[in-house]
Parts: C-alpha cells; structure tokens; sequence
C-alpha cells in the first residue's frame, strides 16, 4: 500500500514539532539553544500546517483545513514579533487580512453546512479566534509595532497557541493510538492542554519580571543621582 509523500511529511513535521516547541519553552529566553530550538520549530510546523491545510483540502476535511492556515499564521507572526522591536511590515498586514479570510471563511462555510442540519457550532470557535487574532494584530498595527515586554508577550502566546493546536491535534483528538493506562489517568489529557498551561506560567512570569524592572528602576536612578 502506497503512503502519500504529503501525510510523511505531515506526520514527520507533527512529530518533530512537539520537542523542537517543547525545547523553546524550556530553554532560557534569547539564549543560542533557544533561538536554535525555535528556528526548527517554526520550519516543522510550517510544514505541519501547510501539509495538514493540503490534506483537509483534498479529503473536503473543512475543519483541518482552518487548524492547518491557522498554525501557519499563527507560527508566521510569532516570527514576525520575534525578529525586530517598534516595527510593521506588508507581511503583517498580509497575515491580518490572511486571518480575517480564515475566519469569515469558516463562518460562511458553518452556516452554508447548517442548512443541511450540521451542527455551526465547530465553525463558529474558529472565526471568534480569528477575530481575537485580527483585534491583536490591528492593535500592533496602530501602534506602529511592539517592543520590549509586548513584543515578547505577543511572540510568546502565539509561539503556544501553535504548539497547542499540534499537541491537541494528536493527544485530544487521537487517544486511541496510546496506551489505554494513558487514558485512564489523564496523561494524555494534560499533554494536550500542557502548552496552554506553560503559556500563561511564561506570561505570568514575564508581567511579573517587567514590573519588577519597571519599581527597581526609579530607585537605581536615585541611587545613582546620590553617588555623582
């Protein structure tokens, strides 16, 4: 039986992706061993996501299709964020406009199947993240770009989300290929939803760490105004 060249590849990129994110999240930020483990994890889940966008495609899977452009938008403006501080670009507004066609798309696409009794609902989650997505990107935008603590935030929770949607993809919505003592103690379970858990212990911890400059600041000026 011959296997598609498109589902290796997918299934290779998911399986790489998971430690390549993993190893990002663990790493010390802005470190060599960071930025080596975020690089692979961008080219994995381009890959994951292009793969699993042209799957749902030719098999009429709607649903894989909206998972699949959503981790490449997602996985591309993290990359954005993270390359330089106070600064736009065409791509970001191509990416904004790239999430609002998801989005609406999804919503079309839910009430065209609901004439036919399917459910709207699943469709309906898409196009409300995609709202959230676009409302964060029109508030980059005006603001001409992030820098320092927002910057990180936004490259941070976006970096999450997409590792999210690949750890879900196979530990939520595909139990059954591991053990069943896996499932019956929620092992699986917390390894779907881990990303979302470490994304707001690293946002938490990246608020606290920038208020913290912000108090010690005031008092090292005052210091340093006392010593000249």
């Amino acid at each position: 039986m011959s296997v598609s060249p498109i589902l290796v590849l997918h299934i290779a990129s998911g399986t790489l992706a998971l430690p390549a994110g993993a190893a990002a999240i663990f790493f010390r930020k802005g470190s060599r061993r960071h930025r080596i483990a975020g690089k692979l994890f961008i080219i994995f889940m381009l890959g994951l996501g292009t793969s699993g966008a042209y799957l749902g495609f030719m098999k009429s899977q709607v649903s894989n299709v909206i998972a699949g452009t959503t981790t490449i938008y997602l996985v591309a403006t993290a990359w954005l964020a993270g390359r330089k501080e106070k600064e736009t670009s065409a791509l970001d507004w191509a990416a904004l406009f790239f999430i609002l066609a998801v989005g609406f798309g999804s919503l079309a696409y839910g009430f065209a199947v609901a004439k036919s009794g399917v459910a709207v609902g699943p469709y309906l989650f898409p196009f409300f993240f995609s709202l959230l997505f676009a409302t964060a990107d029109l508030r980059m935008l005006s603001r001409g770009g992030f820098s320092g603590t927002q910057r990180l935030v936004r490259h941070l929770w976006r970096m999450c989300f997409a590792l999210f949607i690949a750890s879900g993809s196979l530990f939520l919505a595909r139990p059954h290929l591991f053990p069943a003592i896996l499932r019956r103690t929620y092992v699986i379970f917390l390894l779907g939803i881990l990303p979302l858990i470490l994304m707001i212990f690293w946002l938490i911890r990246v608020r606290m760490g920038s208020r913290r400059k912000a108090k010690a600041a005031p008092r090292l000026a005052g210091a340093h105004s006392v010593t000249t």
